[in-house]
């Protein structure tokens, strides 16, 4: 019933500080809304991928209950354990992230997926601040963390290809820990299984669909922290650097705020159905949660492997199949698009070499059209093998952020966009994912997400700005990306309010 038996935990105990253990559950009857539903809370998560076939869309992830939670701002760290104690510290929170993640390791083993326990969160665009000596932001309307992370040791990993859940405890290995004293915490994790498997079995306290509308909802007022002129004006901005050779490119972006008391929750569940995604995703904290569907993988490392998929290259989605072709086959032959995409899958490939062994980087695919609810993009693959004398943490950092929410040089391109952009980014275009206690990595750029603080919804969306874009049209490109996060919030508005309680 639990793997691994207590033999090989007290075998895996003198190598390793965590070691996770399981119990599976047939899961016919569930799904991972209905599961996480079941065990939300303050702090937790729910991880998805709703596009794609097994090797992208195989698992999703739910975490809860974390056993400490590391946050920053500037330079002061905090650190929330679950036992109530709460640490303040002073330094650079990155280099501490990775520290606290080399404290906490647990092996791989067969029947579990790539995350069984780990660190889950957000570095926002700021965090190569610590790093590079790049300028702020003129203002920060919001109050965000630089980045968090929930270190998880209690974790539910859906299986949607078995069709099963999987429960998961790890078992925390201190120095001095007798077999005997292995054996009792071995007991305490299988009981707390034993717990989580009722909780997950109960019904929920209602049962309420979400009904479609038959009437399209009412358009929400929606705030941009910058007018048309503005933004068109910043774009022309833009073009000058790149005549006078500062750059080759830079991402733009505007925020988008809506006032709405909806339960973000809801949000995420109509976000499943209008804008599937590679990566779904729904983190809670007190008093703000992080919704998302972002198309584009920052990067993954997995069995020494590391992946990159740059995405540049936007289109409307057609009405129908023909035109979606027709509009593939223009974005395709768009030679500013084209030259954009080839810029930034450079970029990519550097990035990926930067932290691969030598000769290993190969780009697996080149200018590939993916569609999506409301555009299609134009994606590459590119993979490396990562150097023996580096952590995965490296591979993050090094494409951090990525080209294609920046620009090309990188850190040029970072001090025009804090130049020309009025407030600071926060969460977009920064990396949401997990580091896992067994070293595999996997991350997301932030674009596709709202965030809900203080009774506001914001979204943030950006387009690639070169020698001969046209102002409106890259003004019409933000319109287009950020379409779909504000047609979900304008569908819960019209199905729900935050006073009524969700379910299934």
């Amino acid at each position: 019933m639990y793997f691994p038996s207590l033999a090989e935990v007290q075998s895996l105990s003198a190598s390793y500080s965590l070691i996770p253990v399981s119990m599976t559950l047939l899961a016919d009857y569930e799904t991972p809304i209905r599961l996480y539903q079941k065990v939300r809370q303050s702090d937790s998560f729910l991880l998805e991928s709703v596009e794609g076939g097994a090797r992208w869309a195989r698992f999703s992830f739910i975490g809860m209950n974390p056993f400490q939670i590391v946050e920053a701002k500037e330079e002061e760290i905090t650190v929330l354990r679950r036992n109530g104690e709460r640490t303040s510290l002073q330094g650079n929170p990155v280099q501490y992230l990775r520290e606290e993640l080399d404290r906490f390791k647990s092996p791989k083993l067969p029947r579990f997926p790539r995350l069984s326990g780990g660190a889950v969160g957000f570095f926002g665009y700021n965090t190569l601040r610590y790093f590079e000596n790049l300028p702020a932001h003129r203002q920060e309307r919001l109050t965000v963390p630089d980045m968090r992370f929930l270190f998880v040791d209690e974790m539910i990993a859906f299986d949607h290809l078995k069709q099963e859940i999987q429960l998961i405890v790890n078992l925390h290995v201190e120095a001095g820990d007798t077999p005997a004293v292995i054996a009792e915490k071995y007991e305490q994790v299988c009981e707390r299984l034993e717990q989580l498997a009722a909780k997950v079995s109960e019904p929920l306290q209602a049962d309420r669909r979400i009904q479609v509308a038959e009437q399209e909802p009412t358009p929400l007022t929606v705030e941009p922290n910058m007018s048309r002129e503005k933004y068109e004006q910043i774009v022309e901005q833009a073009k000058e650097y790149i005549a006078a050779g500062d750059i080759f490119q830079v991402v733009l972006s505007q925020r988008f705020s809506v006032k709405t008391d909806v339960d973000p929750f809801a949000v995420y569940r109509l976000l499943r159905t209008l804008n599937p995604s590679p990566y779904m995703y729904y983190l809670e904290y007190e008093g703000e949660t992080v919704v998302g569907t972002s198309p584009e993988l920052l990067v993954r490392v997995e069995d020494e492997k590391v992946e990159m998929r740059p995405i540049a290259g936007t289109r409307k989605r057609g009405a129908t199949p023909q035109e979606d072709e027709l509009l593939a086959a223009d974005l395709l032959a768009d030679n500013k698009e084209r030259a954009e995409h080839y810029m930034l899958l450079d970029l990519g490939r550097n990035d990926v070499g930067k932290v691969s062994a030598y000769g290993s980087v190969k780009v697996e695919e080149a200018l590939v059209i993916e569609n999506y609810s409301h555009v299609m993009h134009m994606v590459s693959h590119v993979t490396g093998r990562l150097r023996e004398d580096l952590h995965p943490f490296d591979a993050l950092l090094s494409a951090f952020p990525a080209g294609t929410v920046s620009g090309s040089p990188k850190l040029r391109a970072m001090e025009i966009i804090a130049e020309l952009e009025p407030d600071a980014r926060h969460l977009y275009a920064g990396a949401i994912g997990y580091i896992s206690f067994d070293g595999s990595l996997d991350s997301c750029i932030t674009i596709r997400t709202l965030f809900f603080q203080d009774g506001y919804a914001h979204v943030q969306a950006g387009a690639g700005i070169v020698a001969d874009s046209v102002p409106a049209n890259e003004y019409q490109e933000t319109i287009n990306k950020a379409a779909a996060m504000i047609s979900a919030l304008e569908k819960a508005e019209q199905l729900f309010s935050r006073k009524e309680e969700l379910s299934c």
